[in-house]
């Protein structure tokens, strides 16, 4: 297995733990706001082995207390499950980053005890879902299986949506609050251009757009925060 990054610190990626995060390539969604342009096109050479990422791990126990999985979309790697069954075994809490468009992938992780916290990206408002993913006639079918299995229990997890301005609407955040209405845990994320952007050109939404989309949110979600603020 090669792994095309390796955070070795982070106290961001994991709330609440000492973390490290790892990055995989590839990603079924094309996120015009995505930060992550190289790995998402999979065009990043590795940068380590699973050998590798488990001697580092092995070193970092007693000082690290979790290892965040990410992307691209992790969940595309096949042998992720064999992964973090070594990573469990040193020790670690695991959180998984996930588009949520493999529902059966994710259960499968959660129920054999592989994950613990689940971070759900949700792109937009059903209506605006597709646009935003960059995947014109994207089954939802998926997306909403995976929203479903964590608001009812199926393990610990955030919501999250990245805002970018012209892309995200107060309506939207209407529907999405009606769809996700009761989620324990909601962030709206400001986009940041990073550099490495799918579709340049995109910007931040104003403070006072975002405080728009936060109270429509918060109509059915009372939860939602905005992250950093």
């Amino acid at each position: 297995m090669a792994l095309q990054g390796l955070q070795k610190l982070t106290l961001l990626d994991y709330p609440g733990r000492v973390a490290c995060t790892v990055f995989f390539g590839g990603c079924n969604f094309r996120c015009p706001f995505c930060h992550n342009a190289g790995l998402v096109r999979g065009s990043l050479a590795p940068e380590l082995g699973e050998e590798e990422l488990l001697a580092y791990l092995k070193k970092r126990r007693g000082v690290l207390e979790g290892v965040c999985v990410s992307g691209g979309e992790p969940l595309l790697e096949p042998g992720l499950a064999d992964l973090l069954e070594r990573v469990k075994a040193l020790g670690y809490a695991v959180k998984l980053d996930t588009n949520g468009s493999f529902p059966h992938r994710l259960r499968q992780l959660v129920e054999k005890g592989l994950v613990d916290t689940v971070a759900m990206d949700i792109k937009n408002s059903p209506a605006g879902y597709a646009r935003t993913a960059g995947v014109p006639g994207l089954d939802l079918a998926p997306i909403r299986e995976s929203a479903a299995f964590l608001l009812g229990g199926g393990a610990d997890y955030e919501l999250r949506t990245t805002v970018a301005a012209g892309l995200h609407t107060e309506a939207d955040f209407v529907a999405i609050g009606e769809w996700l209405a009761g989620a324990k845990r909601y962030f709206l994320q400001r986009f940041a251009d990073s550099g490495d952007v799918l579709e340049p050109g995109l910007s931040a939404p104003g403070e006072e757009e975002l405080q728009r989309y936060l109270a429509a949110l918060q109509k059915n979600i009372p939860a939602a925060r905005i992250r950093g603020g």
